[in-house]
């Protein structure tokens, strides 16, 4: 026996990481660069970013756990309808297993072996699996993705707040962009070889849209600026 690992295995963290670095960095530097774009000074930018920072890593962990306990709930209110009718009903629940085997393309009497067999093992898990989907790689874990989304969040927005400091305070404006997007394309490049998708369009995509965040926050901050 050969050892396998599985991308599926990284859906519960690997979603809400990605959606965390890139909302830190495309929220942060929006920010940045709406602020900066009105004329503000440096402390003033450096003062959005890290009070953006902060909100956002708390506001992406509150979100994520209270939508993925949501699913968490719905789970297991199916696990536990399911097992009432394992209890109440087992016969049904056996040929229900039966059929779902048999549309697999498994023979009418080896999917009623195969069914037999794991419910004797542990009928729960055998129609939590092939019945509702719920498998222990995919199963809601509402603590882990509020984790990996705040922190992720963080480092995603630390990196224009770095770049806020280290830039010559007339070019802010540019410089954060141009960086930022560049954080994006790589942040892209790197969720998609993690996921085994593909790197191309995961970071067309997010810079893209990066792009878009940008400029409109930009224009924002210069009529602002100008008004005011």
């Amino acid at each position: 026996m050969h050892p396998e690992s599985h991308l599926v295995d990284r859906i519960g963290w690997l979603r809400a990481a990605v959606l965390g670095a890139n909302d830190g960095i495309i929220s942060t530097a929006s920010l940045i660069v709406g602020v900066a774009s009105a004329a503000a000074t440096r402390n003033d930018v450096l003062i959005a970013g890290v009070a953006g920072l902060v909100a956002g890593a708390m506001s992406m962990a509150a979100g994520e756990y209270v939508s993925v306990s949501s699913q968490s709930d719905t789970e297991q209110a199916d696990l536990a309808r399911e097992r009432q009718e394992l209890e109440e009903n087992p016969a049904f629940e056996l040929d229900e297993l039966t059929e779902i085997y048999a549309a697999r393309g498994v023979d009418k009497p080896l999917a009623r072996q195969v069914a037999e067999q794991l419910m004797a093992k542990d009928a729960l898990t055998a129609h939590a699996r092939d019945e509702l989907g719920i498998s222990e790689n995919t199963a809601a874990r509402p603590v882990q993705a509020a984790l990996a989304s705040a922190a992720m969040f963080s480092v995603g927005a630390a990196m224009p707040l770095v770049t806020v400091i280290a830039s010559p305070a007339n070019a802010l404006v540019p410089i954060v962009s141009t960086a930022s997007l560049a954080f994006l394309a790589v942040l892209g490049a790197i969720g998609a070889k993690a996921g085994g998708a593909n790197m191309l369009r995961a970071t067309i995509r997010v810079t893209f849209w990066g792009a878009f965040a940008l400029a409109l926050t930009a224009g924002i901050g210069k009529l602002f600026g100008t008004v005011v």
